[in-house]
């Protein structure tokens, strides 16, 4: 299980060299698709401190089944995702400055850019509010992303999902840069909106076509 817990350390201190959170906020969790256990980030500890054994392991039933650390305080809504998206092994649960101030103002991110709508989805909305840690919050979050990548945690943060961590991590970067593009447009004028036909025929070619 060592390799599992390494990509989960990993991902932490990328998740705080790309400025995706402050401090010990957020929480990343991975899941094995053969047996389903779940690695998890613990409650309030260093990214870039973490070791393999400071991990939490959950087994497909959402038992503990290793570790001695303190789950994240979100390991309810990290579960609630996986058994909701069995497409999901990566979750990443950020505090970014763009997409944050979309979660603020409870505002959801349209569909502006093409990498945007082919591999996040034809919009980031926000879920509706529950306090952090709470199992209300994993069921808004799993509401409001229903098949898409990532969805707003309204007051909170992003989380983007995605088949591997380095999936989960391009949307993470997507959904930040189109945040950003979508703010610095007002400066200019009215951001044109990719119609649902396009975004269709876009998310189609990535799916069938893109790539070798």
């Amino acid at each position: 299980m060592d390799d599992f817990k390494q990509i989960v350390v990993d991902a932490g201190v990328k998740m705080c060299q790309r400025s995706l959170t402050v401090g010990t906020w957020g929480n990343i969790s991975y899941r094995d698709p053969e047996s389903g256990n779940i690695f998890l980030t613990p409650s309030g500890m260093d990214y870039q401190k973490l070791g393999t054994n400071d991990i939490v392991v959950y087994n497909a039933k959402g038992e503990i089944i290793e570790g001695q650390r303190k789950p994240s305080i979100e390991w309810s809504m990290h579960l609630a995702i996986f058994a909701a998206r069995e497409d999901v092994n990566a979750i990443i649960h950020t505090h970014p400055t763009y997409s944050t101030a979309f979660a603020i103002t409870d505002t959801s991110i349209p569909p502006v850019s093409e990498d945007f709508v082919q591999i996040v989805g034809d919009s980031v909305e926000c879920a509706e509010y529950a306090l952090p840690g709470t199992k209300e919050l994993g069921e808004y979050a799993v509401k409001a992303l229903a098949s898409k990548n990532a969805v707003l945690l309204t007051s909170h943060g992003t989380l983007c999902v995605g088949p591997n961590m380095d999936f989960a991590f391009k949307v993470c970067d997507v959904v930040e840069k189109t945040a950003y593009l979508y703010l610095m447009s007002k400066n200019l004028g009215e951001a044109r909106i990719i119609p649902p036909a396009d975004i269709k025929a876009m998310q189609d070619f990535v799916k069938t076509k893109y790539g070798q």
